[in-house]
């Protein structure tokens, strides 16, 4: 078992990853939290998984429990269902001691996050993330939000979980598409910050060796994560470097409406063309794209798309991380090293162009 601490202050708290601790969850819930009523908010998929079970274990303990359960999908994480999820938890009764438990990759996570942060002007929430991706990334941090049609997350707070309760073996129900979806997340926090995990990643033979080694690479980006976390609760600097791959990916996704490619997706191939780009530049090492493509390839997560460099400009203007008319972009000089690099929006074309001119996929 692996404990992270998250020091943030009065607002701190731990992180645990325990494979094979999915039976001991309710008595772990009830160590953090004294509520009479836990709210359980996850997706239909999910639910059918593991919401009877978790149910189970939390009335054991005492609480008296609802689930409150939304469609699956990122384009369900929006107002209309933060509002529906609110209103449950008023039908429930929920007092501001009470607990809100999200259960499930990102999308349960990060509206639940917010219901839990607006609630009563916010009461206590424990994450329990089942997918990879939410285990070593949007779990993590304190960043909740919905969509509006404008664009992801535009609605959100920053409001910390109680803790963050997750068993790697969940993963084994994945779907494998989404397993890799949150692998190229975890390429990512290798390539800008942990050269060791990414020559390990490079070693594995494919998915067995991942879900068999989920607990210390969860636990490598989750440290990762947490050390930019609490230098930069409220990302306005350091944070940022988490943001690799995310401003060309964000553009890509937004362009085929979050239907073609999952966000894991996006992100990959806003690393390769990203750092493809910069390497014509000479600001990274020559060989650094390759390394990332084959890495994402041998998990068949896609790397190119032939998505205009106008489209991508286009979708980067509406990005909420643009600052006025210029936007940080996060570059890798080499594996494991990072450059924050401030770009003007009228000098951003260089970094985002596509390669279907003269570039073959190999």
């Amino acid at each position: 078992m692996e404990k992270i601490f998250v020091d943030l202050g009065e607002k701190s708290y731990t992180i645990e990853i325990a494979a094979h601790s999915w039976g001991t969850l309710g008595k772990k819930v009830r160590a953090l939290s004294k509520a009479d009523k836990a709210a359980i908010l996850t997706d239909r998929t999910v639910d059918g998984l593991y919401g009877n079970s978790l149910e189970q274990q939390l009335r054991e303990q005492g609480f008296a429990v609802r689930r409150l359960v939304m469609e699956a999908g990122e384009d369900h994480k929006n107002l209309e269902t933060f509002g529906r999820m609110v209103r449950a938890c008023a039908d429930f009764g929920m007092t501001r001691s009470d607990l809100v438990i999200t259960l499930g990759g990102g999308v349960p996570g990060d509206l639940g996050g917010f219901v839990a942060a607006s609630f009563l002007r916010g009461v206590d929430f424990i994450q329990i993330p089942t997918t990879l991706l939410a285990q070593i990334d949007s779990s993590v941090g304190g960043k909740v939000a919905v969509d509006l049609p404008e664009g992801k997350n535009l609605v959100g707070a920053f409001y910390q979980p109680k803790g963050v309760l997750m068993d790697p073996e969940l993963l084994r129900s994945l779907d494998r598409r989404y397993l890799h979806d949150g692998l190229a997340e975890v390429i990512k926090c290798a390539a800008f910050g942990d050269p060791d995990l990414f020559a390990r990643l490079e070693q594995f033979q494919g998915d067995e060796d991942i879900l068999a080694h989920a607990a210390e690479i969860s636990a490598a980006c989750c440290r990762l994560k947490v050390k930019v976390v609490e230098e930069d609760e409220r990302d306005v600097g350091a944070r940022m470097v988490l943001n690799f791959g995310h401003t060309i990916g964000h553009a890509v996704e937004r362009y085929y409406h979050y239907e073609k490619y999952t966000h894991g997706e996006g992100v990959a191939i806003g690393m390769v063309r990203l750092t493809r780009n910069t390497e014509k530049m000479g600001l990274t090492q020559p060989g650094t794209a390759d390394r990332i493509q084959h890495l994402l390839e041998r998990y068949q997560i896609p790397t190119e798309d032939s998505i205009s460099d106008q489209n991508v400009l286009a979708g980067i203007a509406m990005d909420k991380k643009k600052r006025g008319n210029q936007i940080t972009l996060i570059i890798v000089p080499e594996i494991g090293k990072h450059l924050l690099k401030k770009v003007a929006f009228a000098d951003l074309e260089p970094y985002v162009k596509g390669w279907n001119h003269d570039h073959v996929a190999h």
